[in-house]
Protein backbone atom coordinates (compact mmCIF):
# COMPACT_ATOMS: atom_id res chain seq x y z
CA UNK A 1 0.00 0.00 0.00
CA UNK A 2 1.19 3.34 -0.95
CA UNK A 3 2.13 6.27 1.66
CA UNK A 4 0.84 8.43 -0.69
CA UNK A 5 -2.92 7.16 -0.06
CA UNK A 6 -4.82 3.77 2.75
CA UNK A 7 -7.43 1.97 1.20
CA UNK A 8 -8.83 1.52 -2.18
CA UNK A 9 -8.58 3.37 -5.27
CA UNK A 10 -12.15 2.84 -6.42
CA UNK A 11 -14.53 5.64 -5.12
CA UNK A 12 -11.23 8.08 -6.03
CA UNK A 13 -11.86 6.70 -9.68
CA UNK A 14 -15.85 6.79 -9.47
CA UNK A 15 -15.18 10.74 -8.81
CA UNK A 16 -12.35 10.92 -11.60
CA UNK A 17 -13.93 8.92 -14.62
CA UNK A 18 -16.52 11.70 -15.04
CA UNK A 19 -14.31 14.54 -14.75
CA UNK A 20 -11.79 13.07 -17.54
CA UNK A 21 -15.08 12.65 -19.65
CA UNK A 22 -15.26 16.00 -19.00
CA UNK A 23 -12.38 16.84 -21.11
CA UNK A 24 -13.09 15.40 -23.93
CA UNK A 25 -14.16 19.17 -24.69
CA UNK A 26 -10.64 20.25 -24.84
CA UNK A 27 -9.68 18.49 -27.64
CA UNK A 28 -11.02 20.77 -31.05
CA UNK A 29 -11.73 18.37 -33.16
CA UNK A 30 -14.18 16.01 -30.50
CA UNK A 31 -15.47 19.82 -29.13
CA UNK A 32 -18.48 19.91 -30.87
CA UNK A 33 -19.62 16.34 -30.84
CA UNK A 34 -18.97 15.82 -26.88
CA UNK A 35 -21.99 15.32 -25.82
CA UNK A 36 -22.23 12.17 -27.32
CA UNK A 37 -20.23 10.86 -24.64
CA UNK A 38 -22.19 12.09 -21.79
CA UNK A 39 -23.82 8.45 -21.50
CA UNK A 40 -20.75 7.18 -20.49
CA UNK A 41 -19.85 9.42 -17.51
CA UNK A 42 -21.81 8.13 -14.64
CA UNK A 43 -20.98 4.35 -15.46
CA UNK A 44 -18.46 3.36 -13.06
CA UNK A 45 -20.65 4.78 -10.14
CA UNK A 46 -23.50 2.44 -10.95
CA UNK A 47 -21.05 -0.61 -11.38
CA UNK A 48 -19.71 0.51 -8.16
CA UNK A 49 -23.03 0.91 -6.69
CA UNK A 50 -24.56 -2.43 -8.02
CA UNK A 51 -21.59 -3.64 -6.14
CA UNK A 52 -22.58 -2.64 -2.43
CA UNK A 53 -20.31 0.90 -3.07
CA UNK A 54 -17.20 -1.43 -1.32
CA UNK A 55 -14.06 0.22 -0.05
CA UNK A 56 -13.07 3.69 1.38
CA UNK A 57 -9.80 5.59 0.72
CA UNK A 58 -7.66 8.29 2.85
CA UNK A 59 -5.44 10.74 1.17
CA UNK A 60 -3.84 12.37 4.28
CA UNK A 61 -1.60 14.09 1.84
CA UNK A 62 -3.81 15.75 -0.33
CA UNK A 63 -5.80 19.46 0.78
CA UNK A 64 -6.33 18.85 4.20
CA UNK A 65 -6.50 14.87 4.17
CA UNK A 66 -9.27 13.18 2.08
CA UNK A 67 -11.57 10.73 3.13
CA UNK A 68 -13.90 8.83 0.52
CA UNK A 69 -16.25 6.02 1.84
CA UNK A 70 -19.98 5.28 1.11
CA UNK A 71 -22.37 7.43 3.53
CA UNK A 72 -25.59 6.08 4.68
CA UNK A 73 -27.97 4.68 2.07
CA UNK A 74 -25.21 5.66 -0.43
CA UNK A 75 -25.78 2.55 -2.01
CA UNK A 76 -29.74 3.28 -3.67
CA UNK A 77 -28.13 7.35 -4.11
CA UNK A 78 -25.64 6.66 -6.46
CA UNK A 79 -27.82 3.67 -7.98
CA UNK A 80 -29.99 6.16 -8.28
CA UNK A 81 -27.94 9.23 -9.28
CA UNK A 82 -26.06 7.58 -12.06
CA UNK A 83 -29.03 6.09 -13.76
CA UNK A 84 -30.74 9.52 -14.00
CA UNK A 85 -27.31 10.83 -15.36
CA UNK A 86 -27.03 7.84 -17.85
CA UNK A 87 -30.11 8.47 -19.46
CA UNK A 88 -30.30 11.97 -19.18
CA UNK A 89 -26.87 11.72 -20.79
CA UNK A 90 -28.59 9.66 -23.42
CA UNK A 91 -31.19 12.39 -24.20
CA UNK A 92 -28.86 14.85 -24.30
CA UNK A 93 -26.34 13.08 -27.11
CA UNK A 94 -29.58 12.72 -29.10
CA UNK A 95 -31.03 16.10 -28.85
CA UNK A 96 -29.02 18.54 -28.14
CA UNK A 97 -27.21 20.90 -31.07
CA UNK A 98 -23.74 20.12 -32.45
CA UNK A 99 -21.24 23.03 -31.78
CA UNK A 100 -18.92 24.83 -29.43
CA UNK A 101 -21.92 25.33 -26.87
CA UNK A 102 -22.53 21.50 -26.65
CA UNK A 103 -18.83 21.35 -25.58
CA UNK A 104 -19.44 23.71 -22.59
CA UNK A 105 -22.39 22.10 -21.94
CA UNK A 106 -20.19 18.95 -21.78
CA UNK A 107 -17.74 19.84 -19.30
CA UNK A 108 -19.62 21.57 -17.26
CA UNK A 109 -22.45 18.41 -16.96
CA UNK A 110 -19.71 16.29 -15.77
CA UNK A 111 -18.33 18.60 -13.59
CA UNK A 112 -22.00 18.64 -12.05
CA UNK A 113 -22.21 14.64 -12.19
CA UNK A 114 -18.72 14.52 -10.14
CA UNK A 115 -19.96 16.52 -7.37
CA UNK A 116 -23.15 15.12 -7.09
CA UNK A 117 -21.58 11.32 -7.25
CA UNK A 118 -19.07 13.16 -4.69
CA UNK A 119 -21.37 14.39 -2.12
CA UNK A 120 -22.40 10.57 -1.50
CA UNK A 121 -18.46 9.35 -1.20
CA UNK A 122 -17.24 12.39 1.26
CA UNK A 123 -15.86 11.46 4.98
CA UNK A 124 -14.89 15.09 5.71
CA UNK A 125 -16.02 18.35 5.45
CA UNK A 126 -13.58 19.69 2.83
CA UNK A 127 -14.26 17.23 0.56
CA UNK A 128 -17.95 17.23 0.81
CA UNK A 129 -17.34 20.81 0.64
CA UNK A 130 -16.26 20.82 -2.57
CA UNK A 131 -18.35 18.49 -3.99
CA UNK A 132 -20.91 20.40 -2.91
CA UNK A 133 -19.81 23.50 -4.74
CA UNK A 134 -19.14 21.55 -7.90
CA UNK A 135 -23.01 20.18 -8.53
CA UNK A 136 -24.50 23.57 -7.05
CA UNK A 137 -22.24 26.45 -9.09
CA UNK A 138 -21.42 24.43 -12.32
CA UNK A 139 -24.99 23.20 -12.77
CA UNK A 140 -25.73 26.77 -13.57
CA UNK A 141 -24.25 26.30 -17.15
CA UNK A 142 -27.08 23.67 -17.41
CA UNK A 143 -29.37 26.25 -16.56
CA UNK A 144 -28.43 28.82 -18.85
CA UNK A 145 -27.63 26.76 -22.39
CA UNK A 146 -29.56 27.74 -24.46
CA UNK A 147 -28.77 31.47 -23.73
CA UNK A 148 -32.37 33.00 -24.20
CA UNK A 149 -33.76 36.21 -22.59
CA UNK A 150 -35.59 33.45 -20.38
CA UNK A 151 -32.94 30.87 -19.76
CA UNK A 152 -30.49 33.93 -18.59
CA UNK A 153 -33.14 35.36 -15.77
CA UNK A 154 -33.41 32.12 -14.61
CA UNK A 155 -29.52 31.76 -14.38
CA UNK A 156 -29.40 34.83 -12.34
CA UNK A 157 -31.72 33.99 -9.87
CA UNK A 158 -30.02 30.57 -9.49
CA UNK A 159 -26.86 31.81 -8.75
CA UNK A 160 -27.82 34.58 -6.70
CA UNK A 161 -29.66 31.52 -4.18
CA UNK A 162 -26.48 28.96 -5.08
CA UNK A 163 -23.95 31.33 -3.92
CA UNK A 164 -26.01 32.06 -0.87
CA UNK A 165 -26.41 28.52 -0.32
CA UNK A 166 -22.59 27.83 -0.36
CA UNK A 167 -22.03 31.27 1.74
CA UNK A 168 -24.58 29.66 4.46
CA UNK A 169 -22.47 26.27 3.97
CA UNK A 170 -19.15 27.32 4.73
CA UNK A 171 -20.32 29.05 7.74
CA UNK A 172 -21.79 26.42 9.16
CA UNK A 173 -19.36 23.98 8.49
CA UNK A 174 -16.77 26.01 9.59
CA UNK A 175 -18.46 26.39 13.30
CA UNK A 176 -19.01 23.03 13.32
CA UNK A 177 -15.10 22.08 12.32
CA UNK A 178 -13.64 24.70 14.88
CA UNK A 179 -15.99 23.15 17.91
CA UNK A 180 -15.04 19.43 16.45
CA UNK A 181 -11.29 20.07 16.02
CA UNK A 182 -11.84 17.34 13.34
CA UNK A 183 -12.32 17.32 9.67
CA UNK A 184 -14.59 14.27 9.81
CA UNK A 185 -18.15 14.47 8.98
CA UNK A 186 -19.19 12.37 11.87
CA UNK A 187 -17.52 14.56 14.59
CA UNK A 188 -18.57 17.78 13.01
CA UNK A 189 -22.26 16.34 13.50
CA UNK A 190 -21.58 15.23 17.26
CA UNK A 191 -19.91 18.94 17.99
CA UNK A 192 -22.58 21.10 16.59
CA UNK A 193 -25.12 20.32 18.60
CA UNK A 194 -23.68 21.59 22.00
CA UNK A 195 -20.56 24.39 20.15
CA UNK A 196 -20.71 27.80 21.58
CA UNK A 197 -22.22 28.31 18.24
CA UNK A 198 -23.62 25.41 17.06
CA UNK A 199 -27.44 26.92 16.87
CA UNK A 200 -25.80 29.59 14.06
CA UNK A 201 -24.30 26.72 12.27
CA UNK A 202 -27.32 24.26 12.28
CA UNK A 203 -29.47 27.82 10.65
CA UNK A 204 -26.59 28.05 8.10
CA UNK A 205 -26.51 24.27 7.20
CA UNK A 206 -30.29 24.55 6.97
CA UNK A 207 -30.53 27.54 4.76
CA UNK A 208 -27.41 25.92 2.60
CA UNK A 209 -28.88 22.51 2.16
CA UNK A 210 -32.25 23.66 2.23
CA UNK A 211 -31.73 25.51 -1.45
CA UNK A 212 -30.26 22.93 -2.71
CA UNK A 213 -33.39 20.50 -1.53
CA UNK A 214 -35.80 22.81 -2.55
CA UNK A 215 -37.15 23.63 0.84
CA UNK A 216 -40.14 26.19 1.29
CA UNK A 217 -39.32 29.06 1.46
CA UNK A 218 -35.94 28.58 -0.15
CA UNK A 219 -37.06 26.39 -3.16
CA UNK A 220 -37.70 29.66 -5.64
CA UNK A 221 -34.81 28.36 -8.12
CA UNK A 222 -36.89 25.43 -8.93
CA UNK A 223 -39.63 26.35 -10.87
CA UNK A 224 -38.30 29.09 -12.79
CA UNK A 225 -34.96 26.72 -13.51
CA UNK A 226 -37.18 23.76 -14.85
CA UNK A 227 -38.69 25.92 -17.65
CA UNK A 228 -35.67 27.32 -19.15
CA UNK A 229 -33.38 24.44 -18.68
CA UNK A 230 -32.97 21.87 -21.68
CA UNK A 231 -34.63 18.52 -20.68
CA UNK A 232 -31.79 16.43 -19.75
CA UNK A 233 -30.93 19.44 -17.74
CA UNK A 234 -34.01 19.19 -16.19
CA UNK A 235 -34.23 16.05 -15.50
CA UNK A 236 -31.09 15.35 -14.01
CA UNK A 237 -31.84 18.93 -11.24
CA UNK A 238 -35.17 17.33 -9.95
CA UNK A 239 -34.28 13.54 -10.38
CA UNK A 240 -30.78 13.47 -8.81
CA UNK A 241 -28.86 17.38 -8.36
CA UNK A 242 -31.83 18.21 -5.07
CA UNK A 243 -30.98 14.79 -3.69
CA UNK A 244 -27.25 17.05 -2.32
CA UNK A 245 -29.22 19.28 -0.25
CA UNK A 246 -31.27 15.71 0.73
CA UNK A 247 -27.95 14.02 2.36
CA UNK A 248 -26.26 17.16 3.43
CA UNK A 249 -29.54 17.38 6.15
CA UNK A 250 -28.85 13.49 6.92
CA UNK A 251 -25.40 13.18 7.12
CA UNK A 252 -25.12 17.13 9.44
CA UNK A 253 -28.37 17.64 11.47
CA UNK A 254 -28.13 15.82 14.59
CA UNK A 255 -30.81 14.50 16.24
CA UNK A 256 -32.58 15.96 19.19
CA UNK A 257 -31.05 19.34 18.09
CA UNK A 258 -34.09 21.45 17.60
CA UNK A 259 -34.42 21.65 14.15
CA UNK A 260 -35.94 18.42 13.59
CA UNK A 261 -39.73 20.41 14.14
CA UNK A 262 -38.85 22.95 11.77
CA UNK A 263 -38.04 20.43 9.07
CA UNK A 264 -41.12 18.52 9.57
CA UNK A 265 -43.82 21.39 9.51
CA UNK A 266 -41.60 23.26 6.49
CA UNK A 267 -41.55 19.46 4.53
CA UNK A 268 -45.27 19.95 5.22
CA UNK A 269 -46.21 23.28 4.21
CA UNK A 270 -43.86 22.61 1.45
CA UNK A 271 -45.17 18.94 0.76
CA UNK A 272 -48.93 19.98 0.34
CA UNK A 273 -48.46 23.97 -0.56
CA UNK A 274 -46.29 23.04 -3.80
CA UNK A 275 -48.34 20.64 -5.37
CA UNK A 276 -51.68 23.18 -4.75
CA UNK A 277 -49.62 26.38 -6.35
CA UNK A 278 -48.21 24.31 -8.97
CA UNK A 279 -52.17 24.31 -10.27
CA UNK A 280 -51.68 27.87 -11.43
CA UNK A 281 -48.97 26.96 -14.15
CA UNK A 282 -49.55 26.23 -18.10
CA UNK A 283 -46.31 25.12 -18.71
CA UNK A 284 -45.94 21.38 -18.23
CA UNK A 285 -42.17 21.40 -17.06
CA UNK A 286 -43.16 24.28 -14.87
CA UNK A 287 -46.04 22.29 -13.21
CA UNK A 288 -43.64 19.12 -12.85
CA UNK A 289 -41.14 21.69 -10.83
CA UNK A 290 -43.53 22.00 -8.41
CA UNK A 291 -43.85 18.38 -7.80
CA UNK A 292 -40.52 17.71 -7.02
CA UNK A 293 -40.81 20.69 -4.27
CA UNK A 294 -43.67 18.81 -3.20
CA UNK A 295 -41.62 15.48 -3.09
CA UNK A 296 -38.77 16.94 -1.12
CA UNK A 297 -41.07 17.96 1.80
CA UNK A 298 -42.19 14.66 2.33
CA UNK A 299 -38.47 13.99 2.08
CA UNK A 300 -37.34 16.82 4.68
CA UNK A 301 -40.66 15.32 6.91
CA UNK A 302 -38.70 12.05 6.81
CA UNK A 303 -35.13 13.64 7.51
CA UNK A 304 -37.12 15.19 10.85
CA UNK A 305 -38.15 12.21 12.06
CA UNK A 306 -34.71 10.37 11.52
CA UNK A 307 -36.53 7.82 9.58
CA UNK A 308 -34.49 5.02 7.93
CA UNK A 309 -36.20 5.30 4.47
CA UNK A 310 -34.92 8.41 3.33
CA UNK A 311 -32.58 6.72 0.62
CA UNK A 312 -35.59 4.06 -0.81
CA UNK A 313 -37.66 6.96 -0.94
CA UNK A 314 -35.67 9.08 -2.92
CA UNK A 315 -34.65 6.32 -5.38
CA UNK A 316 -38.16 5.96 -6.54
CA UNK A 317 -38.33 10.04 -6.53
CA UNK A 318 -35.41 10.34 -8.69
CA UNK A 319 -36.26 7.81 -11.20
CA UNK A 320 -39.75 8.81 -11.33
CA UNK A 321 -39.20 12.40 -11.97
CA UNK A 322 -36.32 11.62 -14.22
CA UNK A 323 -38.38 9.80 -16.15
CA UNK A 324 -41.73 12.55 -16.02
CA UNK A 325 -39.45 15.65 -17.35
CA UNK A 326 -37.38 13.19 -19.87
CA UNK A 327 -41.00 12.34 -21.31
CA UNK A 328 -41.69 16.39 -21.70
CA UNK A 329 -38.94 15.95 -24.55
CA UNK A 330 -39.83 13.08 -25.73
CA UNK A 331 -43.30 13.92 -26.52
CA UNK A 332 -42.09 17.11 -27.86
CA UNK A 333 -40.13 14.69 -31.03
CA UNK A 334 -43.38 12.62 -31.64
CA UNK A 335 -44.47 12.62 -34.83
CA UNK A 336 -47.77 10.53 -34.56
CA UNK A 337 -50.81 10.09 -32.75
CA UNK A 338 -49.53 6.87 -31.70
CA UNK A 339 -46.15 8.55 -30.32
CA UNK A 340 -47.86 10.91 -28.10
CA UNK A 341 -50.30 8.88 -26.49
CA UNK A 342 -47.63 5.90 -25.65
CA UNK A 343 -45.49 8.90 -24.12
CA UNK A 344 -48.50 9.82 -22.43
CA UNK A 345 -49.78 6.43 -21.20
CA UNK A 346 -45.97 5.99 -19.89
CA UNK A 347 -45.98 9.03 -18.04
CA UNK A 348 -49.49 8.67 -16.62
CA UNK A 349 -48.42 5.46 -14.63
CA UNK A 350 -45.64 6.85 -13.39
CA UNK A 351 -47.30 9.67 -12.48
CA UNK A 352 -49.48 6.94 -10.36
CA UNK A 353 -46.82 5.72 -8.86
CA UNK A 354 -45.55 9.18 -7.83
CA UNK A 355 -48.87 9.65 -6.19
CA UNK A 356 -48.88 5.52 -4.15
CA UNK A 357 -51.21 3.86 -6.08
CA UNK A 358 -50.69 -0.19 -5.58
CA UNK A 359 -48.74 -1.63 -6.55
CA UNK A 360 -46.13 0.41 -8.49
CA UNK A 361 -43.13 1.10 -6.78
CA UNK A 362 -44.19 4.76 -5.15
CA UNK A 363 -46.66 2.79 -3.35
CA UNK A 364 -44.21 0.95 -1.60
CA UNK A 365 -41.83 3.84 -1.11
CA UNK A 366 -44.90 5.50 0.72
CA UNK A 367 -45.56 2.45 3.02
CA UNK A 368 -41.44 2.22 4.28
CA UNK A 369 -41.22 5.84 5.24
CA UNK A 370 -44.77 5.56 7.40
CA UNK A 371 -43.14 3.13 8.72
CA UNK A 372 -42.35 3.58 12.67
CA UNK A 373 -43.76 7.37 11.64
CA UNK A 374 -46.62 9.24 14.54
CA UNK A 375 -50.17 8.46 13.60
CA UNK A 376 -50.38 12.26 12.63
CA UNK A 377 -47.69 12.03 10.05
CA UNK A 378 -48.63 8.54 8.70
CA UNK A 379 -52.35 10.26 7.94
CA UNK A 380 -50.45 13.62 6.31
CA UNK A 381 -48.33 10.98 3.95
CA UNK A 382 -51.81 8.83 2.92
CA UNK A 383 -53.31 12.60 1.84
CA UNK A 384 -50.27 13.60 0.06
CA UNK A 385 -51.39 11.28 -2.40
CA UNK A 386 -54.46 13.59 -3.29
CA UNK A 387 -52.46 16.37 -3.76
CA UNK A 388 -49.78 14.84 -5.69
CA UNK A 389 -52.32 13.20 -7.90
CA UNK A 390 -53.68 16.64 -8.43
CA UNK A 391 -50.55 17.94 -9.85
CA UNK A 392 -49.16 15.64 -12.14
CA UNK A 393 -52.67 14.79 -13.39
CA UNK A 394 -52.53 18.72 -14.44
CA UNK A 395 -49.31 17.76 -14.99
CA UNK A 396 -50.69 15.21 -18.00
CA UNK A 397 -53.33 18.01 -19.13
CA UNK A 398 -51.04 20.08 -19.99
CA UNK A 399 -48.73 17.53 -21.36
CA UNK A 400 -51.22 16.42 -23.75
CA UNK A 401 -51.53 19.96 -24.84
CA UNK A 402 -48.03 20.37 -25.69
CA UNK A 403 -47.23 21.51 -29.66
CA UNK A 404 -44.44 18.81 -31.01
CA UNK A 405 -41.67 19.64 -33.18
CA UNK A 406 -41.89 16.10 -34.61
CA UNK A 407 -37.99 14.68 -35.18
CA UNK A 408 -36.91 11.34 -37.44
CA UNK A 409 -38.77 8.37 -36.38
CA UNK A 410 -35.69 6.33 -35.27
CA UNK A 411 -34.44 9.22 -33.18
CA UNK A 412 -37.89 9.09 -31.06
CA UNK A 413 -37.49 5.51 -30.84
CA UNK A 414 -34.43 6.33 -28.75
CA UNK A 415 -35.84 9.02 -26.65
CA UNK A 416 -38.55 6.84 -25.54
CA UNK A 417 -36.35 3.67 -25.16
CA UNK A 418 -34.19 5.92 -22.51
CA UNK A 419 -37.50 7.75 -20.97
CA UNK A 420 -38.89 4.28 -20.70
CA UNK A 421 -36.01 2.38 -18.66
CA UNK A 422 -36.10 4.96 -15.96
CA UNK A 423 -40.20 4.32 -15.46
CA UNK A 424 -39.47 0.76 -15.31
CA UNK A 425 -36.76 1.19 -12.67
CA UNK A 426 -39.17 3.25 -10.85
CA UNK A 427 -42.23 0.81 -11.03
CA UNK A 428 -40.11 -2.46 -10.26
CA UNK A 429 -37.06 -1.39 -8.81
CA UNK A 430 -38.62 -0.89 -5.34
CA UNK A 431 -40.03 -4.00 -5.24
CA UNK A 432 -36.50 -5.57 -5.87
CA UNK A 433 -35.35 -3.88 -2.97
CA UNK A 434 -38.19 -4.02 -0.56
CA UNK A 435 -36.27 -6.41 1.83
CA UNK A 436 -33.14 -4.65 1.78
CA UNK A 437 -34.71 -1.78 2.51
CA UNK A 438 -37.50 -2.75 4.90
CA UNK A 439 -37.79 -4.94 7.60
CA UNK A 440 -41.44 -5.65 6.42
CA UNK A 441 -42.22 -8.77 4.46
CA UNK A 442 -42.53 -9.12 1.07
CA UNK A 443 -46.75 -9.56 1.23
CA UNK A 444 -46.92 -6.30 3.33
CA UNK A 445 -47.86 -3.87 0.77
CA UNK A 446 -50.45 -6.65 -0.83
CA UNK A 447 -52.24 -6.23 2.51
CA UNK A 448 -55.84 -5.01 2.06
CA UNK A 449 -55.51 -2.19 4.07
CA UNK A 450 -52.43 -0.86 2.04
CA UNK A 451 -54.07 -1.37 -1.05
CA UNK A 452 -57.33 0.59 0.29
CA UNK A 453 -54.58 3.60 1.58
CA UNK A 454 -53.08 3.85 -1.37
CA UNK A 455 -56.21 3.99 -3.94
CA UNK A 456 -58.42 5.81 -2.08
CA UNK A 457 -56.27 9.54 -2.07
CA UNK A 458 -55.44 8.64 -6.15
CA UNK A 459 -59.35 8.33 -6.40
CA UNK A 460 -59.82 11.35 -4.97
CA UNK A 461 -57.35 13.22 -6.47
CA UNK A 462 -58.43 12.08 -10.47
CA UNK A 463 -61.72 13.88 -9.06
CA UNK A 464 -59.94 16.75 -7.73
CA UNK A 465 -58.16 17.29 -11.58
CA UNK A 466 -61.80 16.80 -13.09
CA UNK A 467 -62.69 19.28 -11.02
CA UNK A 468 -59.91 21.66 -11.70
CA UNK A 469 -60.04 21.32 -15.81
CA UNK A 470 -63.51 22.74 -14.85
CA UNK A 471 -62.78 26.09 -13.05
CA UNK A 472 -59.77 26.74 -14.99
CA UNK A 473 -57.46 28.19 -12.61
CA UNK A 474 -55.85 31.44 -13.25
CA UNK A 475 -52.12 31.32 -14.86
CA UNK A 476 -49.39 32.94 -13.04
CA UNK A 477 -45.55 33.31 -13.38
CA UNK A 478 -43.22 30.41 -11.58
CA UNK A 479 -41.55 31.50 -8.65
CA UNK A 480 -44.51 31.83 -6.36
CA UNK A 481 -43.20 34.20 -3.12
CA UNK A 482 -40.97 35.98 -6.04
CA UNK A 483 -44.34 38.34 -7.21
CA UNK A 484 -43.64 39.50 -3.74
CA UNK A 485 -40.44 41.40 -4.95
CA UNK A 486 -40.16 44.79 -6.16
CA UNK A 487 -38.13 43.93 -8.80
CA UNK A 488 -39.38 41.35 -11.51
CA UNK A 489 -36.94 41.77 -14.31
CA UNK A 490 -34.77 38.50 -12.21
CA UNK A 491 -37.50 36.23 -13.29
CA UNK A 492 -38.98 37.41 -16.58
CA UNK A 493 -36.22 38.48 -18.21
CA UNK A 494 -34.36 41.66 -18.92
CA UNK A 495 -35.79 45.20 -18.69
CA UNK A 496 -36.98 47.09 -21.98
CA UNK A 497 -36.76 50.46 -22.89
CA UNK A 498 -35.45 53.58 -21.35
CA UNK A 499 -36.44 52.35 -17.74
CA UNK A 500 -34.43 49.29 -18.32
CA UNK A 501 -30.86 51.57 -19.45
CA UNK A 502 -31.80 54.32 -16.77
CA UNK A 503 -31.68 50.99 -14.50
CA UNK A 504 -28.68 49.63 -16.07
CA UNK A 505 -26.64 52.53 -15.70
CA UNK A 506 -27.32 53.15 -12.37
CA UNK A 507 -26.26 49.31 -11.41
CA UNK A 508 -23.31 49.77 -12.82
CA UNK A 509 -22.06 53.31 -11.36
CA UNK A 510 -23.15 51.55 -7.98
CA UNK A 511 -20.76 48.52 -8.95
CA UNK A 512 -17.98 51.03 -9.52
CA UNK A 513 -18.01 52.97 -6.44
CA UNK A 514 -18.23 49.78 -4.58
CA UNK A 515 -14.86 48.61 -6.50
CA UNK A 516 -12.99 51.73 -5.72
CA UNK A 517 -13.89 51.59 -2.13
CA UNK A 518 -12.75 48.04 -2.09
CA UNK A 519 -9.63 49.22 -3.36
CA UNK A 520 -9.33 52.02 -0.86
CA UNK A 521 -9.43 49.62 2.34
CA UNK A 522 -7.02 47.30 1.82
CA UNK A 523 -6.07 47.21 5.24
CA UNK A 524 -9.24 46.96 6.74
CA UNK A 525 -9.54 43.56 7.03
CA UNK A 526 -6.72 43.24 9.65
CA UNK A 527 -9.26 43.39 12.83
CA UNK A 528 -11.65 41.14 10.89
CA UNK A 529 -9.34 38.19 10.57
CA UNK A 530 -9.88 36.77 14.04
CA UNK A 531 -12.64 33.58 13.73
CA UNK A 532 -15.46 34.06 14.45
CA UNK A 533 -16.05 37.47 13.32
CA UNK A 534 -14.20 36.16 9.92
CA UNK A 535 -16.54 33.50 9.38
CA UNK A 536 -20.04 36.39 10.04
CA UNK A 537 -18.02 38.95 7.62
CA UNK A 538 -17.78 36.43 4.88
CA UNK A 539 -21.08 35.69 5.17
CA UNK A 540 -22.56 39.05 4.86
CA UNK A 541 -20.12 39.55 2.10
CA UNK A 542 -22.02 36.01 0.31
CA UNK A 543 -25.09 38.21 0.82
CA UNK A 544 -24.03 41.56 -1.01
CA UNK A 545 -21.99 39.40 -3.68
CA UNK A 546 -25.47 37.47 -4.44
CA UNK A 547 -27.48 41.00 -3.90
CA UNK A 548 -25.56 41.86 -6.73
CA UNK A 549 -25.03 39.03 -8.74
CA UNK A 550 -28.80 38.64 -8.52
CA UNK A 551 -29.90 42.47 -9.73
CA UNK A 552 -31.20 42.27 -13.46
CA UNK A 553 -27.83 43.30 -15.59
Amino acid sequence: MSAFYQGSLVPLAVLVWPLLVGLVPVVPRWRARAVRVLPLAPLPALGFAMAGAPGELFLPDLMLGVHLAAVPGATLFLAMTALVWTVAGWHAALTLRAGPQAGIFAGFWCLTLAGNLGVFLAGDVVTFYLAFAAVSLAAWFLVVHDRTAKALAAGRLYITLAVLGEAALLVGLMIGAAAADDLRISSVREALSDAPMGQLGLAALVVGFGIKAGMVPLHLWLPVAHPAAPVPGSAVLSGAIVKAGLIGMVLFLPQLSGWQDVLIVLGLVGGFGAALWGLTQRNPKAVLAYSPVSQMGLLLVLVGTGSGGVAYYALHHGLAKGALFLGVGVLIAAATRQQRRAVLVVAGIVALSVAGLPPAGGALAKLAAKDGLPAVLVLALTLSGVTTTLVLGWFLVRLAQLEARPEPRHLWRGLFAGCMVLAALALVLPWVLWEQASALPLHYPLRSVNLLAGFWPVLLGIGCVALVCWRNPPALQPGDMLALLPERGMVVGPKQGAEGRLRRGATARYRRMALRALLRSRRADIPLQPWPRAGLVLFAGALALAALIGRPG
